[in-house]
């Protein structure tokens, strides 16, 4: 498969790219910073804006699924990047649709999954990330009224470790769900796997480590 991700020089989107290779898919990825990777026969590395138009349609037009995972850093700032995304992204899509998967990272704490944390966390989250999260449920909401094939994925707390195929995906949220921390590269192992088999269109995927 060609499979254009979005956002992939660090994170969960360098993971993403690391494992599709492996996968042997051919990995497009648009980033505005080199992705720190060798040279590699079945990677293509676009170096642009996800902001701009031009940049994002020519990567879309290629792939067979996208995966996004964009991110602002540490920064705790108030941002657009994401809906302004999100809105690019649905305008170019609405010019010529493709029935192909995007697979578009958010974060627990995102849209109405913020009131399944406990009170103590969910004051702490608003403290420190609410004004991240704020335009990240913007985009959900610009993204999940169009008309895109789109899967949002919701981990939890991020964690710097290996691979383990370990983690719990939940597609309905619950009293108790109990969303902690997962490995960047176990959600990248989630959201290759829906780019290669799209089993959770139209849904709201928490993950988190078992």
């Amino acid at each position: 498969m060609n499979i254009a991700v979005i956002g992939a020089s660090t994170g969960v989107g360098l993971e993403t790219v690391k494992l599709a290779l492996q996968r042997n898919h051919t990995v497009i990825t648009l980033s505005r910073s080199a992705i720190p990777l060798p040279p590699d026969p079945h990677l293509k590395t676009i170096k642009g804006n996800a902001l701009r138009k031009e940049d994002l349609r020519l990567v879309v037009h290629m792939a067979d699924a996208v995966i996004v995972t964009l991110g602002t850093g540490t920064s705790r700032a108030a941002t657009t990047l994401y809906s302004r995304f999100a809105q690019e992204l649905t305008e170019i899509y609405k010019e010529a649709p493709r029935n192909i998967p995007f697979i578009i990272l958010t974060g627990f704490g995102a849209g109405e999954s913020i009131h399944y944390y406990s009170l103590p966390i969910r004051l702490i989250f608003r403290l420190l990330l609410g004004k991240v999260y704020e335009d990240k449920t913007r985009m959900e909401e610009i993204i999940t009224s169009s008309d895109l094939p789109w899967v949002i994925v919701r981990p939890g707390l991020l964690r710097n470790q290996p691979l383990t195929g370990s983690y719990r995906a939940e597609t309905h949220l619950y009293k108790g769900i109990g969303i902690g921390a997962v490995n960047r590269a176990d959600v990248a192992d989630y959201m290759l796997k829906q780019a290669e088999n799209p089993t959770a269109l139209h849904n709201y995927v928490s993950l988190t480590g078992r």
